[in-house]
């Protein structure tokens, strides 16, 4: 073979294996894929064009198209996570609606959280690698729908003569919808990279929602009902006016100022938390302080909202913290009393108001006995007439759903207390399915934190949550906790990063449970390993 041969044999063997080690060709879209996203996009099209007005058309043409293009961003479970997080934090429930021509409101809430469960299924159905993930609570949950069905069972006569059978299914399936957030969000968390992402993107979220909620208190200028000016919403309804000694309170991204000052209370916690083991500043001094900061503008945003309700909620968060991890407690402590003495100093009418009237007795009772038997009375001016209406169905109630307490059909009046209205609609099993509903969840992230986990973090975090969940339950007896449904969505997002802590999160095995000591505090397995690899 001559020289010749042999480079000509050497340079084509090179350039096959150059050719074979390339990055292979782009794979072409199946026909099949081509015809089922013709067929979408003609349906669409056409839908569009005759069911809608030509700016509405061509609003949704457009959004296909983005969606088209940006496929590969949207449809992934990182995007869901974000999306829904940031519909539910800063959108407001029952203020916007997509323009389309439907037999309801279709809120946003409602459309993310749809398209949402769809690619959860879609995905269960289609992709081997994707598996349901475990949720932990679900048997509180299965109680609890199971009260309100038997409840709405007994009462099923009683609710067709007063003509309330479509309140009552339309109740119990818009609970069931509102469920769905938690089982949405535990599905999408797929590892701790998630869990990370979104209670960070919440936490952050609540402080913009604080940022512009003290905005709001000063210039009476709510930012949150004005997203209809850049985004295709209709604004179903103006914000309300609602002042405390003569002084504006602000609503932020929620229906109702209390239930601002409960979703800000309760992401406190997790504020806390990621002060210490937050991705982001590297720097454990950097980090305390932007998250300092986070928490005090967190502070801000209550003090603007003015609810009593978030002063009890903030001592009873506190007291169980205080119970189960004493050395966080006293660090909160000092860290929070400079920052209360400054808001006494600087709006000494909210501060009276919210925390100062606790020590006036006398009035404040006094004040929760106004306009008996009217709208908008006081919770203790409900009780009695309200404890009238137990006694006649004292185990199932009247039936869920069977109190209207707005609109033209309202045929009640509004509690400002879940947990009587819950009495009231399913009787006594009804608060027992409640009880088991928020009261287990937190016992057993507590019982993870002390006996289970086998890292810190996870330890600490399952305590963050427990103690944020306490302030939610607190809350219930001082509004109407399910009809705001922010609230409730951020209790799901807190029972769906519990649920991981419990089902995927590493334990420790059954002879070191028993052994180990009951408190965050006692050290790791790993971190005993690498103390006497030091050694």
């Amino acid at each position: 073979m001559s020289v010749a041969h042999a480079s000509r044999a050497v340079g084509a063997r090179d350039g096959g294996q150059r050719l074979g080690s390339g990055p292979p060709a782009p794979e072409r879209p199946s026909r099949r894929r081509v015809i089922i996203a013709a067929v979408v996009l003609a349906v669409v099209s056409l839908t569009a064009v005759l069911l809608l007005p030509p700016l509405m058309a061509a609003a949704a043409i457009g959004s296909i198209a983005a969606l088209v293009l940006l496929r590969r961003f949207i449809f992934t479970w990182t995007a869901m996570i974000i999306g829904l997080a940031a519909v539910i934090m800063l959108v407001p429930a029952r203020r916007y609606a997509i323009p389309i021509p439907l037999p309801f409101q279709l809120e946003p809430y409602r459309l993310v959280l749809g398209i949402v469960i769809i690619a959860l299924v879609v995905s269960l159905i289609l992709k081997p690698e994707v598996r349901w993930r475990p949720v932990a609570f679900g048997w509180p949950i299965g109680i609890f729908l199971v009260t309100i069905a038997v409840s709405f069972v007994v009462n099923v006569t009683g609710l067709a003569n007063d003509a309330l059978i479509g309140t009552a299914v339309g109740g119990m399936f818009q609970m069931l919808f509102m469920l769905a957030v938690f089982f949405c969000f535990r599905q999408l968390l797929r590892s701790e990279r998630d869990v990370m992402l979104l209670i960070t993107f919440v936490t952050w979220a609540g402080v913009v929602v604080s940022f512009f909620a003290l905005i709001e208190r000063f210039s009476r200028f709510n930012v949150f009902l004005v997203l209809g000016n850049f985004l295709p919403l209709t604004l179903l309804r103006e914000g309300g006016d609602v002042s405390r000694a003569g002084v504006a309170r602000a609503f932020g991204s929620a229906q109702h100022p209390i239930a601002l000052a409960v979703v800000l209370c309760i992401l406190i916690p997790l504020a806390v938390y990621l002060a210490k083991y937050a991705a982001w500043p590297l720097n454990e001094i950097n980090r305390k302080i932007v998250y300092g900061g986070a928490t005090i503008m967190l502070f801000g945003g209550i003090m603007a909202a003015i609810s009593r309700t978030a002063v009890v909620v903030l001592a009873i968060m506190f007291l169980v913290t205080l119970i189960f991890h004493p050395k966080v407690a006293g660090a909160i402590f000092a860290l929070a009393l400079p920052v209360v003495l400054l808001a006494a100093a600087v709006v000494p009418k909210v501060f009276e108001s919210m925390v100062l009237s606790f020590l006036d007795v006398d009035s404040l009772v006094a004040s929760q006995y106004t306009s008996a038997g009217m709208g908008g009375a006081g919770r203790l001016a409900d009780l009695e007439p309200a404890m009238a209406e137990v006694a006649q169905h004292p185990f199932f109630g009247s039936g869920f759903g069977s109190r209207i307490v707005i609109g033209d059909e309202a045929n009640a009046f509004i509690l400002d207390n879940q947990f009587l209205g819950t009495l009231m609609e399913t009787g006594a099993l009804g608060v027992l399915g409640l009880a088991v509903f928020l009261l287990v969840p937190p016992i057993m992230l507590l019982r993870f934190a002390f006996a289970q986990a086998t890292e810190r973090r996870h330890a600490v975090l399952a305590l963050a949550i427990a103690v944020a969940i306490s302030g939610y339950i607190a809350a219930i007896f001082f509004y109407d906790a399910f009809g705001f449904f922010q609230a409730f969505f951020v209790l799901c997002i807190l029972l769906a990063v519990g649920a991981w802590l419990l089902t995927e999160a590493p334990r420790r095995p059954m002879v070191e449970r028993a052994d180990a000591a009951a408190s965050v505090d006692a050290p790791t397995a790993d971190e005993v390993a690498l103390e006497g690899a030091t050694r």
